[in-house]
């Protein structure tokens, strides 16, 4: 017997934020597509030469990487808990939480949030080539790409600021903060799909 088949369909903007997710990742990892390699291979390829561009075994290596992989393996994580295996090597994360939720201004069904990136590096693993430190160059394609325009189904993403984190003296990084505005284009795409 079906019984979630005879409730009404509920409308909150937290049940939608799987969605979300799923498109702020293609449009890190598969939309953006120059810059998300750049993105993979200072997640994945933990040299300090890891951006340079006469390296092309690194674009093998992370071709191979599909967004499935990149969670399977944890360098995009969801949930606050950095786990350790012994003999594992440390890589660099990517932490998406949503936070601060509150009422949108103009819909009253949506809730505006602020999106947190917590990018977390072995320290021993921050220097780059070229004077270039690894969380804040993935910091900064996370937010040259989602200054890109605006996330079609999230909202407009408007930066808040970006913060250290120091974990401990081998795990720390930046936590980049992005206020997530619906706007009216999704209000019309919810009317639509709740009429059908």
């Amino acid at each position: 017997m079906q019984r979630n088949a005879l409730l009404p369909p509920i409308q909150s903007s937290f049940l939608s934020l799987e969605k979300d997710t799923e498109l702020i990742l293609n449009k890190l990892f598969i939309d953006s597509q120059q810059y998300s390699k750049w993105l993979k291979r200072l997640l994945i390829i933990n040299t300090p030469d890891c951006l340079n561009k006469d390296r092309a075994q690194y674009d093998r290596i992370v071709d191979e990487y599909s967004v499935a992989d990149l969670i399977k393996k944890d360098y995009i994580r969801f949930t606050p808990r950095l786990e350790f295996n012994e003999h594992e090597d440390v890589q660099s994360y990517v932490l998406i939480s949503y936070d601060n939720f509150t009422t949108n201004g103009k819909n009253e069904r949506f809730r505006d949030c602020m999106i947190n990136f917590d990018i977390i590096c072995n320290t021993k693993q921050w220097d780059l080539d070229g004077f270039r430190v690894r969380p804040l160059m993935i910091a900064g394609y996370i937010d040259g790409i989602l200054n890109l325009g605006k996330l079609s189904g999230v909202g407009e993403t408007v930066f808040l600021g970006c913060n250290e984190l120091i974990l401990d003296q081998n795990l720390a990084g930046y936590t980049l903060s992005y206020h997530v505005v619906h706007f009216t284009e999704d209000d019309a795409k919810l009317e639509a799909l709740s009429s059908k």
